[in-house]
Formats: C-alpha cells, sequence, structure tokens
C-alpha cells in the first residue's frame, strides 16, 4: 500500500511539473514573440553594464586611506580629554547617548555631560555642529 501511494504521488508529482513546465514554455514564446526587439537589446546591455561593474569592482585594486592623524595641537588648546576625544568620534559616527555609554561602559548622565563640555569647547550647539567643527580642527577623520 505504502508503495502504491509513493508510485501514484511520483506519478501526480511528475505530471504536475510536465504541465507547469508546458505552461511556463508556452508563456515564454508568448512573451518572446510579442517583445519588441528594443527590450532585447535593453536587457543585453543591463546585463553587459551589471557584468561591466561587476568585474570593475573585482579588478580594480582599493586605494588605502592615507592614516588619520588627531590633531594635537587642537586637542591641547581646546582642553579635550581622552574621554571628550572618544566620545567625539562616538558622535561622528551618529550614535546615541545610551549607545556611547554602553560602549564606553559609563552612564548616559556622563554622556551628556562630556557633550554639554564639548559644545562648550568647541563652542557649539549641538551634534552635527560639533562634528562639523571637530572635522574642520582635524579632531576626527
Amino acid at each position: 500500500m505504502r508503495g502504491t501511494i509513493i508510485r501514484y504521488g511520483l506519478l501526480y508529482g511528475s505530471a504536475l511539473a510536465g504541465i507547469a513546465m508546458l505552461l511556463q514554455w508556452v508563456q515564454y514564446r508568448y512573451t518572446v514573440m510579442n517583445m519588441p526587439s528594443e527590450a532585447y537589446i535593453a536587457i543585453v546591455a543591463a546585463i553587459f553594464v551589471a557584468i561591466g561593474i561587476w568585474v570593475g569592482m573585482r579588478l580594480t585594486p582599493q586605494r588605502a586611506g592615507a592614516e588619520f592623524e588627531r590633531n594635537d595641537k587642537a586637542i591641547a588648546a581646546l582642553g579635550l580629554t581622552k574621554r571628550e576625544c572618544e566620545i567625539l568620534d562616538q558622535l561622528a559616527t551618529g550614535s546615541s547617548n545610551k549607545e556611547i555609554a554602553r560602549e564606553l561602559g559609563v552612564s548616559p548622565n556622563t554622556v551628556k555631560t562630556h557633550i554639554a563640555n564639548l559644545y562648550t569647547k568647541l563652542d557649539v550647539t549641538g551634534r552635527g555642529k560639533a562634528v562639523e567643527a571637530a572635522r574642520k580642527l582635524e579632531l576626527i577623520p
């Protein structure tokens, strides 16, 4: 009995697969006959563009960026602490106060205090302006 079920299951499955393939073939033939030649040219062009981009990315060597060096003179002139520099790095990545606190192992209130000190030392009023000023002073990459 079990063998019969398996045999009929395979038979019906094969028939269903054959019908599905026949329907796909009919659909393909219908689509091919009705598509204008410009569509084929566009498809081929898109494929070649994609292959060209992929090959270009694979063969083009990646340039190593110049090593960033902090402006130690500006850090000393502003009186920035090591922790404030770390928080400034995190601000540049767009991290929230909670994320910075988690990353550095301090409380969010401590982060807020350091950020307030950074605003005062950089003479700015917000995160975006702090990051912009730090980049101009070469404090962050």
